[in-house]
């Protein structure tokens, strides 16, 4: 995150004169993650973890919020290994409550070990969690023609059924939107803008 781009005057010329969407700003870790992960389809599971604990946690908050702290979760998170966190004691509990790194939210913090539970069930009936998630938007990624802030969506009946079904699994902190935020980011959605540098490039990733 946050790697230093070409420092040569035409690497830097080009990169200047790049659309991108709106909403990255100019912090460098939003712009890297936006450049590099956001809509890209994503099929590993530990990352698809990471993104559903990340997403958990930004209920409320701002993307910006949570990127400037996701090193900081990825340590006190076992390096979002599923199992160790499935495994976490109150000791666990009480020391995440504690780390003033990350967003010290005993609700969010609960359901981060919950679903570290559940995502292992996910896995042992579906052999994977991504073959589980990647069944509502029917193993494709879905390509969205977003051309102004207005055409973004809150949320979709794809992810109202991932929802509802992650819901009934015990999974919490997964409503509509929060699903619709971890749908963007793995890439089951295409919601780079089209004028965006990255929408045709994306566009062409399964």
């Amino acid at each position: 995150m946050g790697d230093e781009r070409g420092m040569n005057n035409g690497s830097e010329k080009q990169e200047v004169n790049r659309t991108r969407c709106p909403w990255p700003g100019a912090n460098p870790l939003m712009v890297a993650y936006h450049d590099e992960e956001w809509g890209v389809p994503l099929h590993d599971d530990r990352k698809l973890f990471e993104f559903m604990i990340l997403d958990a946690f930004q209920a409320g908050l701002s993307w910006n919020t949570i990127i400037n702290k996701r090193k900081n979760f990825e340590m006190a998170f076992s390096g979002f290994d599923v199992k160790k966190i499935s495994r976490y004691t109150e000791k666990d509990f009480d020391r995440l409550m504690q780390d003033s790194g990350i967003i010290r939210n005993r609700l969010k913090i609960r359901a981060a070990i919950q679903n570290a539970k559940c995502f292992l069930q996910v896995q042992k009936e579906f052999g994977s969690f991504d073959r589980y998630i990647w069944q509502f938007v029917h193993h494709q990624p879905i390509q969205n023609k977003i051309r102004t802030l207005k055409d973004y969506q809150a949320k979709t009946k794809e992810s109202d059924a991932m929802s509802k079904d992650l819901l009934k699994r015990g999974f919490k902190f997964v409503g509509s939107t929060i699903c619709y935020a971890f749908m963007q980011a793995a890439g089951m959605v295409n919601d780079h803008a089209m004028d965006c540098f990255r929408y045709k490039e994306v566009a062409k990733m399964k």
